[in-house]
Order: C-alpha cells, then sequence, then structure tokens
C-alpha cells in the first residue's frame, strides 16, 4: 500500500513511528475466532482480547528470534529483500543459507526469521540493511558542484585537457558515474532535475554561488570537491552538503550538514583492530613499525585494544634499526607450526617492502599472515605476488565483486553510454549519487535514514554515523585479503 494510504489510517502517527507504536493495517489475511481472538494466517500472530476489549498481540516469532539469537546470527526476511542483497550484505553465500534454512529452497517469503551464519563463525550483527523504497510520484532537485574549469579549458583541445590534468578526469569520471545513477533511478520512477555548478579554480567562484542564495532550494548539495569549499557551503545552507572524496582536512569537520563519504583514517585502523579480535583465537602477534611518532600511536592504541581480549595473552613489538628490521629480528619472534600474524603499523616504503621481503622468505614450517591498516602507496611498487605469498589482509573502504549482478550492470551501462569501462572515480560518482537520492527518494530526511541500515552499492559500503555534534560521519569498511590467484577475497 502507498504511505500516504497508511498515513490516512493512522493520522496521529508520522512517517516514522518509534519503536512500538501500534498502527493500523488492512490484512485480508485476519480470521476472527469463536473467542473473538483474531488470528494472523501469514505470520502465526494472535491478538487476544481481554474482558475489558484491551487487546496484546502475542507473537510466537518473538520465541523463535530469541532461541535462534542464542546460536545464529539471525534476520527476519523484509519486502524487497533478494538473496543477492543478503548474501552480499552479511558476506554469505546462498548455499550456506540454504544449509542453514532448507525452506529457503522454495525462495525467500516476507516475514520469514532465516539463520544467517553461526554466531561462532560470525559477528554479532546489529546493524540493518538499507531497504531501497522510492515513494511514489518522488521528486528531487539536485545540486553538483564540482570545478570543471570550462573556461581555462575553453581553448584547449580535450585530448590534451585529459593528458596534462588529472583534475579534468577526476572531476569528469566522477560527473558521468553520477549520471548514470540519474538515468538509473529516473527508470525505477524517480523524478530528478539535476542542475550543475562549475566551482571553477578553488576559492575563486564558490562566493558568488552562494551569494546567488539558491542552493538552499534543492533536496541535495554533492560536492564541492575542496574541502575548504564544502566547509564554506555547509556554513551557509541548510541543505545536506555530501563530500564527494576524501581529504586529510575532513576529520575537522564540524558541521551536522555535511556529510563524509569516505572513512576516517582512525576508523581503518579501528576496523582491523576489531577483525583481528574477532578472529585471532591462538598463535603469535607482531607488531612491525617504523619509529615514528605516527607509527607509535598506532603500535600502542592497536596493542592496547588487543590485549583486552582473552585470547591475546602477549604482543611482541618491532621497531626499525637504522632504517630497517632485518630478518634476524623477525626469526627471533616468529614461531614455526603455529599461527603469525604480523601487524604493520608504518606507511613508510621502505620498511614495509622490506618487511614484506624478509617474511616471504622464511623456513617452510613458519606461516605468516600479513596485516596493513590500508594498502596505502607503501605497497603500490611491490608485486601482488610478494602480497598474496603473505596474505596480505587489509581494510578498504572499497571492494568490487566483479562476478555480482550490480557490479556488471553498472560496467555495461556506462560502457554503452561512454565506450569506456568506468574508472575508480567514475564508481564512485555512481555510487554516491545513486546512495544519496535513492535514501531521499523515501520521503525522508536524509539524516533519518542513515538510522535505517548501511547500504552497499557498486563497491562502496555507506554506513553512516550521526553525532550530536559535528559532521556525520561513513564506518562502512571491508575487510579484504589477498588470495594465491592474486584475487581479493572480502572476509568482512
Amino acid at each position: 500500500m502507498k504511505t500516504t494510504e497508511l498515513m490516512l489510517l493512522n493520522p496521529d502517527v508520522g512517517r516514522k513511528p518509534p519503536v512500538n507504536t501500534v498502527i493500523v493495517i488492512p490484512n485480508k489475511k485476519m480470521v476472527v475466532t469463536e473467542q473473538g481472538n483474531s488470528i494472523n494466517t501469514e505470520d502465526n500472530s494472535i491478538v487476544v482480547k481481554d474482558d475489558t476489549n484491551n487487546t496484546e498481540s502475542l507473537n510466537f516469532k518473538d520465541g523463535i528470534i530469541e532461541e535462534n539469537d542464542k546460536l545464529f546470527v539471525g534476520y527476519q526476511v523484509k519486502k524487497g529483500d533478494t538473496f543477492y542483497s543478503l548474501t552480499r550484505f552479511y558476506n554469505v553465500s546462498k548455499d550456506e543459507m540454504i544449509a542453514l534454512n532448507p525452506e529457503l529452497s522454495e525462495g525467500l517469503k516476507t516475514g520469514q526469521i532465516i539463520k544467517i551464519k553461526d554466531i561462532e563463525a560470525g559477528e554479532s550483527l546489529d546493524k540493518n540493511i538499507y531497504e531501497d523504497v522510492i515513494e511514489d510520484s518522488n521528486s528531487l532537485k539536485v545540486a553538483l558542484l564540482l570545478p570543471f574549469l570550462a573556461n581555462d579549458y575553453d581553448s584547449i583541445e580535450s585530448k590534451d585537457i585529459f593528458l596534462k590534468s588529472k583534475l579534468a578526469n577526476i572531476v569528469t569520471d566522477l560527473y558521468l558515474g553520477a549520471e548514470i545513477a540519474i538515468d538509473s533511478l529516473e527508470k525505477q520512477g524517480l523524478n530528478v532535475e539535476l542542475n550543475v555548478f562549475d566551482t571553477e579554480r578553488k576559492n575563486t567562484k564558490i562566493n558568488s554561488i552562494l551569494s546567488e542564495n539558491i542552493l538552499n532550494d534543492y533536496d541535495v548539495i554533492i560536492g564541492p570537491l575542496y574541502s575548504e569549499e564544502a566547509e564554506k557551503v555547509a556554513a551557509n545552507v541548510k541543505t545536506p552538503v555530501i563530500f564527494p572524496v576524501y581529504s586529510k582536512n575532513q576529520s575537522n569537520f564540524k558541521s551536522s550538514r555535511l556529510i563524509k563519504t569516505a572513512a576516517d583514517k582512525s576508523i581503518f585502523r579501528k576496523g582491523l583492530i576489531d577483525y583481528i579480535s574477532e578472529s585471532f583465537t591462538s598463535g603469535n602477534l607482531i607488531l612491525v613499525g617504523d619509529g615514528s611518532s605516527a607509527s607509535n600511536m598506532s603500535s600502542n592504541v592497536i596493542k592496547t585494544s588487543l590485549e583486552k581480549h582473552d585470547s591475546i595473552n602477549y604482543i611482541s613489538v618491532l621497531k626499525t634499526r637504522d632504517g630497517y628490521i632485518a630478518k634476524d629480528r623477525f626469526l627471533e619472534v616468529l614461531k614455526p607450526n603455529t599461527n603469525n600474524w604480523v601487524v604493520l603499523t608504518s606507511d613508510d616504503e621502505v620498511l614495509v617492502a622490506d618487511a614484506i621481503n624478509s617474511l616471504i622468505s622464511l623456513p617452510d614450517s613458519t606461516d605468516v599472515r600479513v596485516f596493513a591498516i590500508n594498502k596505502g602507496k607503501a605497497f603500490d611498487k611491490i608485486d601482488n605476488k610478494k602480497l598474496a605469498k603473505v596474505h596480505l589482509t587489509y581494510a578498504s573502504d572499497e571492494y568490487v565483486d566483479e562476478s555480482s549482478k550490480t557490479t556488471q550492470l553498472f560496467n555495461k551501462q556506462y560502457y554503452i553510454k561512454n565506450n569506456v569501462l568506468p574508472s575508480f572515480y567514475a564508481t564512485k560518482g555512481f555510487d554516491i549519487t545513486y546512495d544519496v537520492l535513492m535514501r531521499l527518494a523515501s520521503g525522508n530526511r536524509l539524516e533519518a535514514t542513515f538510522k535505517d541500515g548501511a547500504s552497499y552499492r557498486v563497491e562502496t559500503k555507506f554506513d553512516y554515523d550521526t553525532k550530536l555534534f559535528g559532521s556525520v560521519d561513513n564506518n562502512g569498511l571491508f575487510i579484504v585479503q589477498y588470495k594465491e590467484d592474486l584475487s581479493l577475497v572480502r572476509l568482512k
């Protein structure tokens, strides 16, 4: 049924009813018993009337959920859920789900309570999957603010522009990705009015755009690309401002209207700590740093956090001497015939390269797995075969499953329109635009949708955290690992 119909039946209830609100919903499958009780034949719930005509809902599902939660990560199927959305969100296969829930061989049914995975094998998940809903006849007005530098490039051949300017490639690809997202949403019934603003060179045009005083007329503003311009726009409008790239300055954002789509670097470290805490059961943990203040701080934070867990008794810490760590020093702390997990807390290119080279040439009896907070530039010059040999595992804010239907469809649509496969920034432009417009298409305030769950798009997870003060953070991360065939597998 439509939202408006539901609100007519419940005039005292808003669009986002609080938990435990009782609402009226017409149900053709409700049968009244001789005792005057109503039995819902679809979900096995009974509404019992007492002598005072008060009603109490006794739902047998509550007992099932409570029992399942002791052993499994559980989930109640919602309208619109598919095997693809569930397996992608929870990182399990369809076959694994059917093994735990044989009835799923007949397909998913709304209201079903299913087991996702063993609680021992997974983690306790309190996050929901954001449900994509486009309210009937919804229209959105979108402003896209990017430094196209059209005036600067007016007399330059296009081939020269893109050969010489990295910025031109980034901006163009973000726009082309956003364009595909809007095309896709319009095919699903959403009306989108997109207006594009050229912010030109940094701090040259943004003031005049603001002086026109029209940005408050938009439902959302995507951009600007520069952090100081994004802060200026957020300070002068009442509209949500989407910051589409990562900036080292974004941790200083203060405005609650600013929404960061890229995770802060501190989130990467926390994500890796959480994964190791959940996964490490026995063996040997070694932290490897370069002795710098940043590396020392990371080592201390990781060590303090991990030592709180019962399964971790001792953590070795290695630091460079004369700029490197000799292989003999690794052999002093690594143990044969056990799990050796080595965590690199440095992004120094020399240290990372030396450490990887030492760890790939150990005796066969000494098994090593290397972890990094993220796969930064320090890894760019290292052969992927070496990274696969040490099973490099790291936190990432991007992960693409090339076999997924979503990825294949996006790649196909982008190729048809642009005669080339999408770049990183084109995919990012699609993901950000599609996600924010899909959330607004629900008819709810953007900030309100952040509480409704995390979403996965082509390569990005959007798991927003709203704070009382400050900007909105995206805590959406993946834990990925190199496989022996040099492909990446998502572990979490």
